[in-house]
């Protein structure tokens, strides 16, 4: 019996210089580096995966950083925003400290919530959203904790077809929740991550590329259910993957009729089966397959400066 999602597991992007993303990420934005190792397509990328201290699903956002790559192009379809959730009240902070690292932000109202909106190094567009949240932050950054991220509230999508979209995020469990203009709102029924916005308005086709975000994930409790919905889009037709191995979850990749690359996630194992929590992000950690390669590979990768690095 397949159950509806709870929400998103993380969102993944991608950037141009790696040790700019570090920085930005972790010293800025205040959250942990949970996880530094690379991309199972391409072993000579690094991917980074930030959250929470914990590293629990909802709060992760990953990168994949391609410096020597062209820059993305907005459009349809896809992700063109991630938000945060921060604090109700918290936002004069973040207005003020984004401003002293030279980031510039507005301010907007959407649904009843405070925004504030602003790109990282990249390019690529975030927002933070005053919102309750009963996650609990990274206290060991350089944000103070009462005003710290808490994970991911939600992200904007611009399909092609946005009546298709609907239908598919309604098939996992999200229920539609109010519109503004040209945004219309769906929610999953969780306690984080829950928001993913549609955008109904025409623009001309993007393109993929540094500053753009890649795809959304969304939880499934195991990897038994995670079998059901890939055979539920294949008699759909609707284009999936197969199941990937991705070391801290199993996915599969479903391009939706509305062209969104929407991944489904599994909880499970999660970050902890190769590092512990106090060690998370202190070292470069390889898939179980790559460790042979571990000088060519750990050669090959541009040298960063990460928190709590091995030297």
């Amino acid at each position: 019996m397949l159950t509806d999602t709870p929400g998103i597991h993380h969102v993944t992007a991608m950037v141009g210089d790696p040790q700019a993303n570090l920085d930005f990420y972790v010293e800025t934005l205040g959250l942990r580096l949970v996880k530094r190792t690379v991309n199972h397509e391409d072993v000579l990328r690094y991917h980074f995966y930030y959250g929470n201290g914990s590293g629990d699903v909802g709060t992760v956002y990953t990168c994949f950083p391609y410096p020597n790559e062209p820059p993305g192009r907005r459009g349809r379809p896809g992700i063109p925003a991630a938000a945060f959730a921060v604090p109700p009240g918290s936002l004069d902070y973040w207005t003020d400290r984004l401003a002293d690292r030279g980031v510039a932000a507005e301010t907007r109202e959407r649904f009843g919530e405070t925004v504030l909106r602003f790109e990282d190094p990249s390019g690529t567009c975030l927002e933070l959203v005053a919102a309750e949240s009963p996650v609990e932050p990274w206290t060991g950054g350089s944000v103070p904790a009462d005003v710290a991220i808490r994970g991911i509230h939600g992200v904007t999508t611009h399909p092609v077809n946005p009546y298709q979209t609907a239908g598919v995020l309604e098939t996992l469990g999200f229920e539609y929740v109010a519109e503004e203009g040209e945004r219309v709102r769906y929610e999953a029924l969780g306690d984080r991550g829950t928001v993913v916005d549609l955008l109904d308005r025409d623009a001309p086709f993007g393109r993929e590329g540094v500053g753009s975000i890649h795809h959304v994930a969304l939880r499934v409790p195991d990897e038994d259910e995670l079998r059901e919905w890939h055979d539920l889009f294949r008699e759909r037709d609707i284009e999936v993957s197969r199941i990937r191995d991705r070391r801290y979850y199993r996915a599969i990749y479903v391009r939706e009729p509305g062209g969104v690359l929407i991944e489904l996630s599994t909880e499970k194992p999660g970050f902890d089966i190769d590092e512990s929590e106090e060690a998370f992000g202190s070292s470069l950690v390889l898939p179980p397959w790559a460790e042979e390669d571990r000088e060519m590979i750990a050669g090959q990768l541009p040298p960063v400066d990460a928190p709590g690095a091995e030297k």
